[in-house]
């Protein structure tokens, strides 16, 4: 399973709005960055064949099976300050994470 904070749900919706999508984000991981593993996301129309697909508040999130397995139990939160905003990734699966968290092993 996969959770997403309600400030997260709030931006993803603003980000579907504003790009005129009525499907969801994708979110995976690829291999890359300096741990190993870096989180990708997108906007899709849509989910594929094979997809995991959460419905949180009217807002879904699709995610490939390969991916699944190192995003099961992840919180999606998004962070917003002065300096920086974006989504933040809660990883339980993560055993080592760089500093800026988008890259983990």
């Amino acid at each position: 399973m996969i959770q997403v904070t309600p400030e997260a749900i709030k931006q993803i919706r603003a980000l579907l709005e504003k790009n005129n999508m009525a499907g969801g984000l994708r979110l995976g991981v690829i291999g890359g960055g300096c741990s190993g593993l870096s989180y990708k996301f997108k906007l899709e129309s849509g989910p594929r064949p094979n997809d995991h697909v959460f419905e949180y508040d009217g807002v879904r999130l699709f995610v490939d099976p390969k991916s699944f397995q190192y995003l099961d139990g992840l919180t999606l939160g998004y962070h917003e300050s002065l300096l920086e905003r974006g989504f933040v990734f809660k990883n339980p699966n993560a055993k080592h994470t760089c500093s800026c968290g988008k890259s983990f092993s």
